[in-house]
């Protein structure tokens, strides 16, 4: 069973998204013996060739002036050009603020059924099936497409990248899109601060909830995140309390992470919170209190206060990785 899988790819900063890696090495794994065809808008030279080397077997490159910046009627009338230019079996687009913008819009306008959120996929008896949360992560379904074009997106951090070969090339095909004058202007885009690593793409998170305390108790995770290469998140609650930006918040109404190692620290465990974090694929908590509900879901539990914890917990990083460059 080969089919022809059509991925879009989010560039950002020159760079390629690494959600966008790793939907392209799920579309490797559902093409098999077909074709993985990548589309990235406007491109610049950096983010074209990592295509081919983690999957694509043709690199289409869209271009338009009014694909120079995110708007979403512009990217919707482009991309659903595409897919019909190209005629795939499957459509993949990770499921990222731009994909959760743009995937419902295209599935509309090409009347299309879509998957989304998709944490894992597979291939079973020549057909293909996803498996997505749902009850805010307590429980998994899989679903498959019967009929028409395969679509889904699939969640940042959860596609293994196994396939990545350096040696490898992709065809090269320039695509002029035909995009309507824009309905919205995007005069300036400001971005909030969080650090240098993206939540969504973060492998290890170090969170604060409300007993942090403060906007100082916040300084002290900054340090202990720098200690693992890992990013800041927090719980509504602390970001309600002033403590720090909403841009850093996990949960149901905030960003929804996996990363390898989830460090939850002075974090009750509301459901809401947990409906963001709980597939991380492991959860250390941090609590005074030894009835707090975030150490039902963790894998490791520390009860005391943070303050005293983390302090003892940076020292002795430190000297194992002192002990790491002597050896």
């Amino acid at each position: 069973m080969s089919k022809n899988v059509l991925v879009f790819v989010e560039a950002r900063e020159g760079g390629v998204r690494k959600v966008s890696l790793e939907v392209l090495n799920a579309a490797r794994k559902i093409a098999q013996d077909g074709v993985v065809i990548a589309a990235i808008f406007n491109p610049e030279v950096d983010s074209v060739e990592p295509l081919a080397h983690y999957g694509a077997d043709k690199v289409v490159t869209v271009n338009h002036p009014n694909l120079a910046i995110y708007t979403t009627d512009a990217y919707v009338q482009a991309f659903s050009e595409v897919v019909k230019e190209f005629n795939p079996d499957a459509i993949l687009m990770g499921h990222t603020s731009v994909g959760k913008d743009m995937a419902p819009r295209v599935a509309s306008r090409l009347e299309l059924g879509l998957v989304s959120d998709c944490t894992d996929l597979g291939l079973s008896e020549n057909e293909v099936f996803f498996v997505r949360p749902i009850y805010s992560g307590k429980a998994f379904q899989k679903r498959k497409v019967i009929d028409g074009k395969i679509f889904a997106t699939i969640r940042p951090n959860n596609i293994p990248l196994d396939f990545v070969k350096t040696g490898r090339s992709a065809e090269r095909i320039e695509y002029q899109a035909q995009v309507d004058p824009p309905r919205t202007h995007v005069k300036e885009v400001l971005r909030k601060v969080t650090g240098s690593i993206d939540l969504n793409e973060a492998k290890i998170i170090v969170s604060g909830g409300r007993g942090v305390k403060n906007a100082e108790g916040f300084r002290l995770l900054d340090k202990f995140a720098e200690l693992f290469g890992g990013a800041v998140g927090a719980s509504r609650g602390a970001c309600d309390a002033g403590m720090c930006d909403y841009a850093l918040q996990i949960g149901q109404t905030g960003k929804v992470v996996t990363p390898e190692l989830y460090i939850a620290c002075g974090i009750s465990g509301a459901i809401q919170h947990l409906a963001g974090m709980s597939n991380s694929k492991i959860i250390v908590a941090i609590n005074k209190d030894p009835e707090a509900p975030i150490f039902q879901v963790a894998d490791y539990g520390i009860v005391g206060d943070l303050f005293e914890v983390i302090p003892l917990l940076m020292e002795e990083i430190r000297e194992s990785k002192l002990k790491g460059v002597a050896k």
